[in-house]
């Protein structure tokens, strides 16, 4: 991305804070905002009129998702950057917004310079997150090397977290529930559980997933 200015479009329903958004990137001289939109199917609309090197992107919108618009828009402009800009720290926004293509993730709590920042550092090919968001990251990958587990039993119990039923996680996992169910038996054994709550209070203490 080495052409100046850089096109920036913004997603963000909060009308009073898109209008901050665009006149205090716009104030920039390398940063061009080329579009304002408060939800994604606008957007989505107008991709390949925009042409956008980088979008910013809010997560709670009306009528599709900010993540959902994320995934949609990658599949147009497979190399257009995309910020999260959201007010949402939870690990699943996060990691669902990741997962859907997003290259940062900055919190809405976070100095308005520090956007200003990501954007640069999107430019030197860099994924700006806020703090928090980067901790978080970090500790998604720093899982028990201890763990009694198998890797497929560590799914399963990573995709109850997440609120799955049986049936879900084997159409994702192509395996029957008489499988899925037989994992979980052996993942209650294994952490000396009787139900899905106590392996996922367990799974969480001891970083299991």
């Amino acid at each position: 991305m080495n052409r100046y200015p850089v096109r920036i479009s913004i997603v963000e329903d909060n009308e009073t804070l898109l209008k901050g958004l665009e006149i205090m990137i716009g104030s920039i001289d390398k940063y061009q905002v080329v579009s304002t939109y408060t939800n994604c199917e606008d957007a989505l609309k107008n991709l390949h009129v925009d042409i956008p090197d980088i979008i910013l992107m809010d997560i709670q919108l009306d009528g599709m998702s900010g993540i959902e618009g994320i995934e949609k828009i990658k599949k147009v402009l497979p190399r257009v950057e995309v910020i999260v800009h959201s007010v949402y720290e939870d690990s699943d926004y996060v990691f669902d917004a990741l997962q859907a293509g997003a290259t940062g993730y900055i919190t809405k709590g976070s100095d308005r310079m520090n956007l200003i920042h990501a954007l640069d550092e999107i430019l030197n090919g860099g994924a700006p997150m806020s703090t928090k968001i980067a901790n978080m990251v970090v500790r998604s990958f720093q899982r028990n090397p201890a763990s009694p587990l198998s890797k497929r039993e560590t799914q399963v119990l990573a995709l109850l977290a997440k609120g799955k039923t049986y049936q879900h996680i084997s159409n994702e996992l192509f395996v029957s529930v008489e499988t899925i169910k037989s994992h979980v038996k052996r993942i209650y054994s294994k952490l000396h559980v009787h139900n899905k709550d106590e392996a996922l209070e367990k799974a969480a203490r001891d970083k299991l997933i």
